[in-house]
């Protein structure tokens, strides 16, 4: 078996929408510089995500300079989008959190509402730190996130996907598969490791960043979303449900803490601490 490391580290500057693979990313205490600052809403204010809007996954932001983004989407003209000035807040609502966020501009609003035929708005996150603290349940005190699921970042393994394909290979939807790695739009990508080693990792190391792993990731309705057609199938769910039910979850990576900051790039040295 090939040494442990980092394959592809995975950034989406805009959450539920596509993002990029850059050689490398600074981490943060709240995830990877750069990922999910940003966030669509609903006109009241909820979030909005591939769950309710699956063509999302055919929209691409490109992070710019500076942190602004460059949006395109089928049939749209393309829109750069500046970091908005700081005039104040708007709570918005990410799952359970109420969150302040600072809005984008009018041609933001306008772009993505035409795209998607409801109307929403593009809110942008200035202060993570400040803004959203993480499950205390799985977490230390001051521990943030930014507009990410639950935690700032999402590890999963070439390993794992491949035996999960190979799973979904004797099932009624074979037809499905082989999934590629982006159904589950990870941060980090492992090579090198076994097959579901990571259910049992406490804290591990990637380059000179140590993480704590804090909790395996449910799958929900987006995995079953081609992202780059955006139509849905049945699976990983139902091969999910079947062999990686760990109660009412349905499981596929883990869940990260940074527990240091510093920079880390494709090729690293990936090491189980504990």
């Amino acid at each position: 078996m090939l040494k442990p490391a980092l394959q592809s580290i995975h950034l989406y500057p805009v959450k539920s929408i596509a993002g990029s693979g850059p050689g490398e990313a600074v981490v943060e205490p709240w995830g990877l510089a750069g990922d999910r600052r940003w966030l669509l809403v609903d006109a009241e204010r909820r979030q909005i995500t591939q769950r309710q809007q699956p063509t999302l996954a055919l929209a691409h932001a490109e992070e710019l300079p500076g942190g602004g983004l460059r949006l395109t989407a089928p049939g749209k003209e393309p829109l750069t989008v500046e970091v908005p000035e700081y005039t104040g807040t708007l709570p918005v609502e990410v799952w359970r959190d109420v969150v302040e966020a600072v809005p984008a501009g009018t041609a933001a609003a306008e772009w993505f509402s035409a795209y998607l035929g409801v109307e929403c708005r593009l809110m942008y996150l200035d202060l993570p730190e400040k803004r959203r603290p993480v499950d205390p349940e799985y977490s230390a005190p001051g521990d943030t996130v930014s507009f990410a699921d639950g935690f700032p970042l999402l590890l999963t393994t070439t390993s794992s996907l491949d035996a999960l394909n190979s799973l979904i290979a004797q099932g009624d939807h074979a037809d499905e598969g082989p999934l590629p790695m982006n159904r589950f739009r990870p941060n980090v990508v492992v090579d090198g490791t076994a097959p579901w080693a990571e259910d049992d990792w406490r804290r591990v190391r990637i380059g000179e960043v140590v993480f704590q792993v804090v909790k395996p990731c449910s799958r929900c309705v987006v995995t079953t979303t081609d992202q780059l057609t955006a139509e849905r199938g049945k699976e990983p769910l139902r091969t999910l449900a079947r062999h990686r039910r760990f109660g009412d979850r349905l499981v596929f990576g883990q869940n990260l803490i940074p527990r240091g900051v510093g920079t880390i790039r494709v090729g690293d040295p990936f090491e189980i601490l504990d």
